[in-house]
């Protein structure tokens, strides 16, 4: 399990060492032994992507693989990909990945220099590097050792950035004014691949899912049912300081969003105000058999892993961005 102490990873980990679906459930983590251990995990090895020498330690042995990745992380994904192909491709039987919907070119057709609302413009270089990470384990396993889940941006997620205005200000930006996007419960990506792993590779190889929540919500929705949550008692225990305060959402200038976290991540913003994620997935109640988790329902009741959401949201998981620093800049230079 690569990625296993992150907001995905860890409720992937819970839910297999509970299932004991495998023999030996082992975690791949930069330093969160103790942490993954605690969720049930068997073993736990030291692996860094950027760090080649880690690789064929944490793969020794391995047959299922849970592919993880941080989005600035694509080369060296690709890399990793080409040493599975080379060394492991008997070895391995499956590879879920996580990965994100938009610009895949097996299940769906999209042009890479067509964007879906602006003339003369490409698909997001994001949006194409999530197809690259699930297609270059299609060409070093095959198609039919290959799964991939496709998640909307994570609930959450947009608000990292925006804590300390919460803390403080009780609010937060987004350039994404009034566009409704379905956003997904890292619980439930957590879930749907923990049910592809006990299912098998026979069930789900060569399948590619869309997991979404199950409505779509604009920021200043995010902002109600966030004060909402904090008017439970879950929120008295994770966050006291902010129990029972309303949370107001301010419409941030797209052009500041860009001069924050640089023009890669802005573009893809992009596709989160012309409403091609506002859409809602049946995929992951075809998986689950229920449907998918609400905001509310997120924030506040815990994951397989033990913590609500309003824990991770205050918690350093999936805190990836710092104003001023483009994580991406170097990114357009990266070729298949």
């Amino acid at each position: 399990v690569t990625g296993a102490a992150g907001r995905v990873g860890k409720e992937l980990v819970a839910r297999v060492a509970a299932a004991k679906c495998f023999d030996v459930v082992r975690c791949a983590t930069r330093g969160n032994a103790d942490y993954v251990k605690s969720l049930g995990a068997d073993e736990a090895v030291l692996f860094d992507l950027t760090d080649e020498a880690t690789w064929r330690p944490a793969l020794e042995n391995v047959t299922h693989i849970f592919s993880s990745t941080q989005d600035a992380y694509i080369k060296q994904h690709m890399d990793f990909a080409k040493v599975l192909k080379e060394e492991y491709s008997g070895q391995i039987k499956h590879v879920v990945r996580i990965s994100c919907f938009g610009a895949e070119t097996n299940t769906n057709s999209y042009d890479p220099a067509t964007h879906v609302s602006r003339a003369g413009a490409e698909i997001p270089l994001m949006l194409q590097h999530y197809w690259w990470s699930e297609e270059c384990l299609i060409e070093a396993l095959g198609k039919d050792k290959v799964t991939s889940v496709r998640g909307n941006f994570y609930m959450n997620h947009l608000l990292k950035n925006e804590l300390e205005s919460i803390k403080t200000k009780g609010s937060f930006e987004s350039p994404l004014g009034a566009c409704k996007n379905s956003f997904v419960a890292c619980n439930d990506m957590g879930e749907a691949a923990a049910v592809i792993f006990q299912e098998g590779v026979e069930r789900h190889g060569n399948k590619f899912y869309d997991i979404t929540g199950p409505s779509p919500t604009s920021m200043g929705d995010v902002a109600a049912i966030l004060t909402d949550a904090l008017k439970t008692d879950v929120a008295k225990e994770v966050i006291p300081e902010l129990h029972g305060k309303t949370i107001e959402y301010k419409e941030q200038d797209p052009a500041q969003f860009e001069k924050d976290f640089g023009p890669t991540r802005a573009a893809f913003f992009e596709y989160l105000q012309n409403g091609f994620y506002s859409r809602c997935s049946q995929d992951f109640y075809n998986l689950t058999g229920h449907r998918a988790t609400s905001y509310f329902e997120y924030l506040t009741t815990p994951g397989a892993a033990g913590d609500t959401g309003l824990a991770e949201l205050f918690s350093a998981q999936g805190a990836l961005f710092t104003k001023g620093e483009d994580l991406f800049k170097d990114l357009a230079s990266v070729a298949k």
